[in-house]
């Protein structure tokens, strides 16, 4: 759990008989319907984030937490492709987590004073006329609201969470957290001790999070305690209390060091966030970690303790095919299990999981919990915090909280729905890590296959193979880059596969190092390294080589931005010729943006013309310019003269087609030997990114 305050998500309290799917039944598929920036209910100047959510009871409104912002976000969701800004309602503190009782929300408010003087309440709001209708004193910092299913029973899980600055963290840290339990016919809480259970930390209990049966018993994670307990909500008292374990995972990767190597181990307490009840006697567990633990994966318990099944590696390792994995978080909790929900969709019960920093919710059927099988994964906004569903509609909501607008990623909500969706467009064979896909080039002699290269992001220098003829895409194969026998990286902005065998590669300089047109061996030796010009290489900036092409005996390069001695609305393309070494240079006249900047990121020789990608820096809303241009050059010029170009297909529309938040890196142009025309996505390695690649299949349009 992200611990700036207290956070959790809507329990989601349901119960089934499992059962085996039907062999004639068809498998449930979900795709994203919308995207909605909680900004919207505000400005987009303003700090808006979304963090846990419900739906009321109607199924039409999304009811988010906005911490930041002390209030809750209302979004209409009766048309969920199209939703709608419909307010915002003021608190008086932080809300924490909010639920529903029938037309009644019912929202935990943080008014702490500080970590060794907690407070907080209960507030009741009537949905309809958005009026507060009560609100109870819960004694201390609430961090999760559930409902029982029966109605009866709220229960709110009170933390007391520690200060992270105090000691490294470590507990105990008094004063104890402890579960609240209303009854929603006298409306008045009980207290219900937690201390003295857990072989961690006993007196100072911190409940994270919690969710209700059917039977009017509260499963409740003690997160840093890594102890799990069971109350009935009737008589107030611990009916099982256990620990959640310590796991051995093998074959994950354990190391931030721009490299995605799964060769390590852990052992960890599993330190469970996120928990929902699948049935009366089994529930999920998000094993997120905290200060001592974290498995990377879930785990779903029966209700004495015992591990009915446990995600292991296997979770991260779907998160790596998917082009997902945040190598940063490598010596952390890597891909950060947060949360989980049960719902049961159609005839099929299922667990959706929540990766806080793979960004995305996978989405598991537990038709029969002892072996759970993995369905899809759901690409999010960053940070998916809270998830629910809405059974009646066939939607899963996700909220992700993350609020950087310096990097165009905001806290959103995100609708899914029952349908077969665009992502993936591209996953990888055999666990080949992938992202950063910065370029691609046609396979000469080959009607299907392409490579493209990483950038710097990731060490070393990588060259994948991709299969188009299969959907989604497959990265199939994996060369490294070597410089004297020994493995090399490169900031590696372009690639072309030429005819004579081989590559060239465009590495794009720094403050550091120069923009580099670097040719291999088909083995992807290094054989040359040829560097700009002087006068060129003097007035380049660290916005510099972006894509690299091949015709005959020259080599020709898009530059990204502007050079220093050149007008602001201009680009350079150059041309090498391999038999004199001369350069030559073309300007290239860019679109302006209406925020941010517009530069090159591609160029693709084609029957006698150029094609380039331009685009703007912006994603999410303000994306504006991602287009394919061509543009035809003279057999010989003198001087720098400008080129003309045509509009050949504006991508932006396609980027948006998946209703998710609009990618800004369109980094890679490719006409396939069979006449195709594809395009692909730059993820950043998911550093201020969604980190989600598309690979577009533009058809033949070159």
């Amino acid at each position: 759990m992200r611990k700036r305050s207290a956070i959790a998500l809507i329990g989601l309290a349901a119960t089934f008989v499992a059962a085996p799917a039907s062999a004639h039944q068809k498998e449930t598929e979900f795709k994203r319907l919308s995207t909605f920036p909680a900004y919207l209910n505000s400005s987009i100047d303003d700090t808006a984030a979304a963090e846990i959510s419900t739906v009321t009871e109607d199924g039409r409104t999304v009811v988010y937490t906005d911490s930041p912002g002390k209030r809750l976000g209302f979004v209409d969701i009766t048309d969920p492709g199209k939703p709608k800004p419909a307010g915002t309602l003021a608190l008086d503190g932080e809300p924490t987590s909010v639920a529903h009782l029938g037309r009644l929300l019912l929202a935990g408010v943080n008014t702490s004073a500080s970590f060794t003087d907690p407070s907080g309440k209960l507030v009741v709001v009537d949905d309809r006329s958005r009026k507060v209708v009560r609100t109870i004193d819960l004694g201390g910092q609430p961090d999760s609201v559930a409902v029982a299913p029966s109605g009866r029973y709220i229960a709110v899980a009170i933390e007391n969470e520690r200060d992270e600055d105090v000691n490294d963290g470590a507990i105990p840290q008094l004063p104890a957290g402890y579960l609240s339990v209303i009854d929603t016919r006298t409306w008045k809480a009980s207290k219900v001790d937690l201390t003295g259970i857990a072989a961690v930390g006993p007196t100072d209990p911190e409940p994270e999070y919690v969710s209700v049966n059917s039977r009017d018993e509260a499963v409740v994670t003690l997160q840093e305690n890594n102890h799990i307990a069971v109350v009935s909500l009737a008589s107030k008292k611990v009916v099982k209390h256990f620990s959640a374990g310590t796991v051995t995972v093998n074959q994950v990767d354990t190391k931030d060091d721009d490299t995605i190597t799964l060769d390590g181990s852990i052992t960890a307490k599993r330190e469970p966030d996120g928990v929902t009840w699948i049935n009366d006697s089994m529930f999920a567990a998000a094993n997120e970690g905290d200060w001592q633990g974290g498995t990377r994966g879930w785990t779903i318990f029966s209700r004495d303790g015992k591990v009915v099944w446990d995600a292991g590696n296997s979770l991260e390792h779907i998160a790596v095919e998917h082009g997902l994995y945040p190598d940063k978080r490598s010596d952390a909790k890597g891909i950060e299990v947060e949360n989980v929900a049960f719902a049961k969709i159609g005839r099929t019960p299922y667990v959706f999981v929540n990766s806080e920093r793979g960004n995305f919710t996978a989405v598991y059927d537990v038709s029969n919990p002892w072996k759970p099988k993995f369905r899809q994964l759901l690409p999010t906004v960053n940070a998916p915090e809270g998830v629910v569903a809405v059974p009646s509609r066939g939607l899963v909501v996700v909220s992700s909280e993350e609020e950087n607008p310096d990097a165009n990623i905001r806290g959103s909500i995100q609708v899914f729905g029952v349908g077969h969706g665009q992502f993936p467009s591209i996953v990888s064979d055999d666990l080949i890590p992938f992202g950063t896909l910065s370029a691609l080039s046609a396979v000469p002699g080959k009607r299907s296959q392409l490579v493209s290269v990483t950038d710097s992001a990731y060490t070393p220098t990588r060259i994948l193979t991709i299969d188009t003829a299969r959907r989604p895409a497959q990265i199939t194969k994996q060369l490294t880059v070597t410089k004297d026998g020994k493995p090399v990286g490169y900031d590696a902005e372009g690639i072309v596969a030429r005819k004579a065998g081989g590559y060239w590669l465009a590495s794009e300089g720094s403050a550091a190092t120069p923009n580099l047109l670097v040719r291999l061996d088909a083995r992807g030796a290094v054989q040359q390294e040829i560097p700009l010009p002087a006068d060129i290489a003097a007035a380049v900036t660290t916005n510099g080589f972006e894509g690299v092409t091949e015709t005959g005996n020259s080599v020709w390069v898009a530059v990204q931005r502007p050079l220093k001695t050149d007008p602001q609305n201009v680009v350079r393309i150059g041309k090498l010729d391999l038999k004199t070494g001369a350069w030559s240079w073309l300007l290239y006249p860019l679109d302006t943006a209406p925020i941010g900047w517009t530069g090159l990121s591609e160029i693709v020789a084609v029957d006698g013309m150029f094609a380039v990608i331009e685009r703007d820096n912006q994603r999410g809303p303000q994306a504006s310019i991602k287009k394919v241009y061509k543009f035809d050059v003279p057999a010989t010029w003198t001087g720098t003269p400008t080129v003309q170009k045509k509009l050949v297909k504006d991508l932006l529309p396609l980027l948006k087609a998946d209703n998710g938040w609009v990618q800004d890196k369109v980094e890679g142009l490719a006409i396939a030997g069979d006449g195709q025309t594809y395009a692909v996505t730059d993820n950043d390695a998911i550093d201020d990114a969604t980190g989600e690649t598309v690979f577009l299949r533009l058809g033949r349009i070159l």
